[in-house]
This record gives structure tokens, C-alpha cells and sequence, in this order.
């Protein structure tokens, strides 16, 4: 099997437009939540979310900067994001310029959980209100969730594999995990992966209250809701953004003196078949995830020293992780850190899994681990365990895990450790 490397990172997200902003206001322990601006949310449940902010802000997103202006009127945000984080990844790699024959070997598997639910919303009004002609001729590619893929392979001429995973709130681990399996299986030499969300409109937001998984107990306090383990939180805030990831073989990415950030060296997946929005009350799944990513990475309990939990701050799903890492890792939980960076940047369901694997990256590559905001009255099953609570932590981190878990029992965990 070959070795996969990451050599470009991509980041949009409530906390910043590029990499090393969200990465410092993540560590600074400053919160992208805030009151939803996009719509008049007065009559919602949940009223806040962590929104991305618009270009005028001190760390808002322009997407002038890579996204053509006619692509942007006629997708969803999710896609604008996504392109945008694709492109920052492939110019942090160095490989926007590649020959015809490199371009064969080199693809993109970047997916997301919903996609285009504001077009769809949008345009179910135009066509009650309006009728049929008057729906957008760019509905359709407007809102899929491989068009993400298929933008940014049209783009760069990128001829590999074109792959989308949909998988709640796992796409993003999952499709990083499905893209170093095909470099590792020579299917390709170059993968574009990762995973974008833009959910936050009506619809959405009504869906997920109505559902009783938003945060309602905080609209007053936004920065405040997002609690992972803490014994008030009472559901997770909406996030969104994109995370992308440049994964390359390791002898291609040393000939070409790449920089190389990390390498993936463990994948694990498994299902709950429990229940549609329940995690499994054993942790069965979330277990197995973790245990098949460690077998496979080779490494020992003792070597992982930072985990990025999937801690969604709902009050089932944080306990059932919690209980899951404790029966994996037993007396080895003591050496670790374990934090949920969606107390800072919410959920950004099916981009989550990679913006935070790119965490753990800068994680290991700075030495230092991402804090828990709000952790103020932690859980009585929280006894033991280092959940960095409110301020970042220096300390040595050789090994990474990543967890995502979604709705309909899906489950991704990721290992990976520096080159």
C-alpha cells in the first residue's frame, strides 16, 4: 500500500477565511457564533449560529478572491466555500500549474451533508409563487453536492477520480479517508478532499429545532451555547464553511520537495443500524470507528495524545463518545487531550469532519491543542478525562484522532501523525 501525505490545507470558516486566521482565533478561544443575520430569524426556536462572516468583517470571506462571479449567482454557498477552500489547498500545495499527464492522476472527493437546502427553499417559493418558467435554469447543478467536485475539477482540469460522499455530519472524514484509500490503491496519485456545509436559512434552522437538535436555551447569549460536556448544553449551533485537504503519495510529494504536513496513516468506518438520529446507546459504533482507525494506523493506545471529538454539545451524544473513548483507550485516557473545536465554530455538519481533521494537523505541526469553550460545569462523566476546557494547551501532540459521527449511524474516525 502507498503512504498518503497532506501537502495543502484549505479553510472557510466562522472563525476566519484562510488557515492560519481561524487556526489563531481558534487557539485565542474566541467563539464564531453570533445572532443569524442572514435571514429574520425572529420567529425560530434558535436564533443564533455561526455564521461565516461577510467580506467586510475583520476575518470575513471574500469569495471575489477565487470564485468566478457568475459561478457564485448561479450555486449555493456550500459550493462557493467549497471551491474556495479547494483553491486555497492546491495553492498552499503548489499544484495549481500541473502537466496533462499529472492532471490524469489527480481528482477531488469533497462532499457535504445537506447541499443546496437554501436554493431548494428559494426556489420552491419561485415556483409556487411564480410557476414553472420562472425557476432558475441553474437549480439543479445549483445545489448537488458533487458540484463542488465539479466545479473545481473543471477548474483545474483535474481528470481523476470524481467522487462525492454524503454522509451527514461523517462526509468530511469520510471523504478525506475514501481519497487516501485511492492514492494508497493507486487509483490516483493527487486528491482534492473534504467536505462543505451551507445550511443556515429558514428551513434548515426550523428543521433541526423542530427536531430538537439546536441550541434554544442561549438566543440571548450566543457565544455561550455551544457546550460540548457541560452539564447545561442543551443542542449544537449551526456552523458553516468548508474544509479542504491536498493528499498526495509520499514519493511523488518528496520528489517534488512538497511540504508535507501530516500523514494519514489509520481510516476506520462503521455503522450504528440503531436508529436514524440516535447514536447507539453502547457507543457501539463510535467504537469500532476508533478501533479500526488505530489498527489500521498501527499505533498504540499510548501514542495518540490529542483527539478532535465529534462533541456536538448534545446532551446524548457527547456521553456515548465520552463512554466509547473511555472503553477504547482505558487507562491511557490520562495521557491525552481530547476537545470539541465546535464549541468555537458550531457544527458544520458535513464539512465538520474536515475542518477539524485540518485542526488536528496544526495541532501536531504548532505543538499545542485547540480549547472547549463554555466547559463550565462539566458532566460528572467528565472526571479523568483533559478536555482542554477554555484556553488552548501547549503540550507535546505525536498523534492525532479525528471522530465524525452522523445521522442514520454513520460513523468516520481518521489517524494521522507528522511525516
Amino acid at each position: 500500500m502507498r503512504r498518503v501525505v497532506v501537502t495543502g490545507l484549505g479553510l472557510v470558516t466562522p472563525l476566519g477565511a484562510d488557515v492560519e486566521t481561524a487556526w489563531a482565533n481558534l487557539i485565542a478561544g474566541k467563539s464564531g457564533a453570533g445572532p443569524i443575520t442572514r435571514f429574520d430569524a425572529s420567529n425560530q426556536k434558535c436564533r443564533i449560529a455561526c455564521e461565516v462572516k461577510p467580506a467586510g468583517h475583520e476575518y470575513g470571506f471574500d469569495a471575489n478572491k477565487r470564485v468566478d462571479h457568475k459561478v457564485q449567482r448561479q450555486v449555493d454557498p456550500f459550493i462557493v466555500f467549497g471551491i474556495d477552500a479547494a483553491c486555497q489547498a492546491l495553492e498552499d500545495a503548489g499544484l495549481t500549474e500541473m502537466s496533462e499527464a499529472e492532471r490524469y492522476r489527480a481528482g477531488a472527493s469533497i462532499g457535504a451533508g445537506i447541499g443546496g437546502l437554501p436554493g431548494i427553499e428559494s426556489e420552491s417559493i419561485v415556483l409556487h409563487e411564480k410557476g414553472p418558467s420562472r425557476v432558475s435554469p441553474h437549480f439543479v447543478h445549483g445545489r448537488l453536492i458533487n458540484l463542488i467536485t465539479g466545479q473545481v475539477t473543471i477548474k483545474y482540469g483535474l481528470m481523476g477520480p470524481n467522487h462525492a460522499v454524503v454522509t451527514a455530519c461523517s462526509t468530511g472524514a469520510h471523504s478525506i479517508g475514501d481519497a487516501a484509500r485511492m492514492i494508497a490503491m493507486d487509483d490516483a496519485d493527487v486528491m482534492l478532499a473534504g467536505g462543505a456545509e451551507g445550511a443556515i436559512c429558514p428551513l434548515g434552522i426550523a428543521g433541526f429545532a423542530q427536531a430538537r437538535a439546536l441550541s434554544t436555551a442561549f438566543n440571548d447569549q450566543p457565544e455561550k451555547a455551544s457546550r460540548p460536556y457541560d452539564k447545561d448544553r442543551d443542542g449544537f449551533v449551526m456552523g458553516e464553511g468548508a474544509g479542504v485537504v491536498v493528499l498526495e503519495e509520499y514519493e511523488r510529494a518528496k520528489a517534488r520537495g512538497a511540504k508535507m504536513y501530516a500523514e494519514v496513516i489509520g481510516y476506520g468506518l462503521s455503522g450504528d443500524a440503531y436508529h436514524v438520529t440516535a447514536p447507539h446507546p453502547g457507543g457501539s459504533g463510535a467504537y469500532r470507528s476508533m478501533e479500526m482507525a488505530l489498527r489500521k494506523s498501527g499505533l498504540s493506545l499510548d501514542d495518540i495524545d490529542y483527539i478532535n471529538a465529534h462533541g456536538t454539545s448534545t446532551p446524548l451524544g457527547d456521553e456515548l463518545e465520552l463512554g466509547a473513548v473511555r472503553r477504547l483507550f482505558g487507562d491511557a485516557i490520562g495521557g491525552l487531550s481530547m476537545s470539541s473545536t465546535k464549541s468555537a465554530i458550531g457544527h458544520l455538519l458535513g464539512g465538520a469532519g474536515a475542518v477539524e481533521s485540518i485542526f488536528c494537523i496544526l495541532a501536531m505541526r504548532d505543538q499545542i491543542v485547540p480549547p472547549t469553550l463554555n466547559l463550565d460545569n462539566p458532566s460528572d462523566s467528565c472526571a479523568g478525562v483533559d478536555l482542554v476546557p477554555h484556553t488552548a494547551k501547549k503540550r507535546q501532540v505525536r498523534a492525532v484522532l479525528n471522530n465524525s459521527f452522523g445521522f442514520g449511524g454513520t460513523n468516520a474516525s481518521l489517524v494521522m501523525k507528522p511525516v
